[in-house]
């Protein structure tokens, strides 16, 4: 699954470390062409992440979601570029309002 199946839910799992439950994008599009269809999918897979949590379906597939934090992880093959970064800013200060946090990781090289 990735950033191009807006629909669906890539990885949800439990951080070993600090007890957050985890819903993972998977993003493997570069920023540097198509930008803007880059940005218009990843809105609509985190649309689709805050439906899934919103609408109770989280809680109900997975009860271990109850009581942690949950933090919406878009890993990335390629660093966020200015436009990139921006949106994530934005987007992040409306995910926090709504109780959940954002945030970007790097997909580590093997």
């Amino acid at each position: 699954m990735s950033i191009e199946q807006t629909g669906t839910v890539d990885v949800v799992n439990v951080d070993r470390v600090s007890g957050d439950l985890l819903l993972t994008v998977s993003d493997h599009l570069p920023w540097c062409e198509g930008e803007r269809q880059h940005l218009l999918l990843l809105q609509a897979k985190l649309n689709a992440y805050l439906r899934f949590i919103e609408s109770g379906e989280l809680a109900k597939r997975f009860p271990e979601a109850s009581g942690r934090r949950i933090v919406i992880n878009v890993v990335g093959k390629f660093p966020l570029n200015e436009t990139a970064q921006a949106f994530f800013e934005k987007v992040g200060a409306a995910i926090d309002a709504a109780g959940f946090k954002l945030r970007f990781s790097p997909l580590r090289p093997n």
